[in-house]
């Protein structure tokens, strides 16, 4: 039985460090190897995200909020203004965006073995938090 945050953990953060990947080396020009080692990843993992072979399963770089929280953190990654903790939370941030936007719906209906039952709208995500 899997879990909304299960969910988010094989697609949303893929599709993150996939964009900040993107964003550091298009925007910053930081080879990939540079990138990697800011985002705590191996350069293979960036070189997938590159081409597509990973961080793919959402599309989440087109709604404005989040593009502009990852251009933030890419910037702040680029001029080594972000400790690793706080990298973090930006991550969990930007993933309970999607979350709530609603973005990440489809994905999750589509799982395996989701617990929840999708023939009315769970809206499970967007609940705020306690």
């Amino acid at each position: 039985m899997r879990q909304p945050c299960e969910v988010g953990t094989k697609s949303i953060v893929p599709a993150i460090r996939a964009l900040l990947a993107n964003e550091l080396l298009t925007t910053h020009s930081l080879r990939q190897r540079e990138a990697a080692v800011l985002l705590g990843i191996t350069q293979t993992a960036i070189s997938k995200y590159m081409h597509h072979v990973r961080g793919a399963t959402i599309s989440i770089g087109a709604e404005g909020e989040i593009r502009s929280l990852i251009e933030k953190v890419a910037g702040q990654l680029a001029n080594g203004n972000i400790e690793k903790k706080t990298l973090a939370l930006r991550i969990c941030r930007l993933c309970r965006l999607v979350r709530r936007k609603g973005i990440m719906c489809k994905v999750c209906k589509e799982a395996p073995e989701t617990s929840l039952d999708y023939s009315t709208p769970c809206e499970l995500c967007m609940e705020p938090l306690e």
